[in-house]
């Protein structure tokens, strides 16, 4: 990467007080290059650029907000080829991967412009009217997470914009460069202010979520950090949307057409190499196919290509950082030390990145820690049930509930079963399946409100009732 990626407050590139530190190349497990990083006081001042910047934001058109989204998606499609190549350069995923977080990046964008902030009429009788506004909140802080940077960027930022908020992003201190360039991109469109963006290792993200100036937070990551930003929060009673950890259970229903449904699992679970909040985690699988669809699953591991995500033919990329690279090796070993059985037969590179062959683990018990904790890497356990109620109180038993799944002929069954899944969203014969015009978001330890379509629309938006007496 050539390029030199600057922050931006109040429309100025601007360098970092705090001088810098260096973004590692996950493929090769060495720094690239050097990312700005900023201090409190920029942060102080690019809250006030906002706050500035919105007295007369809040104040457009939606019209003229639809056709700055549209702009900006313009603005993702021309430089589409750039943002990818960040993205593997950072993140690790393979191209291919990279070039469709691009693409879905440009159609989010696209569906958030079109979506509707209704004005609610809730009484029109002969001496009264009564109507229900949404109004914008204010400053939106964006704390970004280190998977999917650009697609998470959008769905953070396009809801606040469309609804006539500012912003102040700041992505995660591993995969910094793809939001530098992404607001670069969006700050061609809209007034100065409208949009700022800081990076930053440790001291910025806790200073956003207790800033006064900030009247909402929108984070996605995980839920120790969610529950920091929550404390923090209470100060000025902020707005919070909380898009936190996930242990996905999947059970997949006696008589299932295993053919049908292999290549399905494998996907949804190790999609951006298991390193997605709502992958499919942990597999109940009844005991009568347990052997069989394990050995697919096996089959299907085996054949896939790991390697750095700019090499061709490359399926499966480096984990992104080396404390997740160290977290999911420890999950593996434990497993094998308490008895389960490892199947990883993929070959990996040479070199120092940080590379794990996708990895089905057999004979996996509720208990492991493999299957208790979310591993957030290329790693599936699977566990073999005798009774589908058993199954459902086991996906159950999670603190966590983003996401769950049922696999299976029966679709009336399969429905009725996952109603029974304590979780935000429930696939049927699918997972981690994420739509713009679909909400999408938590509940338990997995965090609260939700993103996308009108509903995640208006998280970003406050009431105000007009009573009008005639």
């Amino acid at each position: 990467m050539t390029k030199h990626y600057s922050m931006l407050i109040n429309g100025s590139a601007v360098a970092g007080d705090e001088g810098s530190f260096p973004v590692i190349d996950p493929a090769t497990a060495a720094a690239f290059a050097e990312c700005p990083k900023a201090s409190v006081a920029q942060l102080d001042q690019a809250v006030a650029a906002a706050a500035e910047a919105f007295k007369s934001f809040q104040h457009t058109s939606h019209d003229e907000r639809k056709a700055l989204l549209h702009q900006i998606a313009d603005k993702i499609e021309q430089n589409a080829a750039e943002l990818a190549e960040i993205i593997v350069r950072e993140q690790g995923k393979p191209m291919p991967l990279a070039q469709m977080e691009v693409g879905g990046a440009v159609a989010w964008t696209r569906y958030t412009a079109e979506l509707e902030v209704p004005v609610e009429v809730i009484e029109d009788s002969e001496n009264k009217r009564i109507e229900m506004h949404r109004k914008p909140i204010g400053v939106v802080g964006s704390i970004l997470p280190w998977n999917w940077p650009l697609m998470i960027a959008v769905w953070h930022i396009m809801p606040a914009l469309r609804t006539g908020n500012t912003v102040v992003v700041k992505p995660s201190p591993l995969t910094p460069f793809n939001t530098l360039r992404l607001v670069e991109l969006i700050s061609e469109v809209v007034p100065a202010g409208v949009i700022n963006v800081l990076t930053d290792e440790e001291k910025v993200g806790p200073a956003m979520s207790a800033h006064p100036g900030i009247s909402k937070i929108v984070f996605t990551g995980s839920t120790p950090t969610g529950q920091h930003i929550m404390r923090s929060a209470a100060a000025n009673l902020k707005r919070l949307t909380l898009e936190l950890g996930g242990n996905d259970g999947g059970i997949v229903l006696p008589g299932a057409d295993l053919d049908a449904i292999a290549e399905g699992i494998f996907q949804t679970a190790f999609l951006n190499m298991g390193q997605t909040c709502a992958a499919l985690k942990r597999l109940y699988v009844h005991e009568s196919q347990y052997d069989e669809l394990a050995e697919k699953l096996i089959a299907i591991a085996a054949q896939q290509k790991v390697g750095s995500g700019f090499d061709e033919g490359v399926s499966f990329g480096p984990l992104q950082n080396k404390m997740q690279y160290d977290l999911v090796n420890s999950l593996i070993a434990d497993a094998a030390d308490n008895g389960a059985q490892v199947h990883a037969s993929a070959a990996l590179p040479a070199g120092n990145g940080y590379f794990i062959a996708p990895t089905i683990v057999t004979g996996a018990k509720d208990g492991m820690a493999v299957v208790d904790k979310e591993q957030f890497g290329p790693v599936l356990p699977i566990i073999a049930y005798s009774d589908v109620d058993q199954a459902v109180a086991a996906v159950n038993a999670s603190e966590n509930g983003l996401g769950g799944s049922v696999w299976g002929s029966d679709l009336e069954l399969a429905q009725r079963v996952g109603m029974q899944l304590e979780c935000g969203t429930v696939w049927i014969n699918g997972h981690a399946e994420v739509l713009p015009h679909a909400p999408f978001g938590g509940c338990k330890m997995s965090g609260f409100g939700v993103e996308f379509g009108q509903e995640g629309l208006l998280e970003y938006t406050t009431i105000q009732v007009v009573n009008i007496n005639r």
